[in-house]
């Protein structure tokens, strides 16, 4: 995934998020349905913060930032620092 791509997937999973709560607020979902699909996005948008982080990391050092994966939710979730 390039920097467009995941800008772009960013853009999309905070798109889904205003509607999310536009929803809430218009009462077509339950508070229990936009706080679990909240929390898959929030978890979605720290992998691909992360992953961005680590593409522009690498780039800086002068490594491909291709070489850079999304890590799993779990790792990203639970980093140390």
């Amino acid at each position: 995934m390039d920097d467009k791509t995941v800008l772009s997937r960013i853009s999309d999973l905070v798109d889904e998020e205003h509607t999310l709560r536009r929803q809430l607020s218009d009462g077509k979902i339950s508070s229990d349905e936009e706080h679990t699909r909240l929390r898959e996005l929030e978890e979605s948008l720290d992998q691909c913060w992360d992953l961005l982080r680590r593409r522009r990391a690498a780039r800086s050092a002068g490594n491909d930032p291709d070489d850079e994966q999304a890590h799993s939710v779990d790792e990203v979730e639970n980093y140390v620092q």
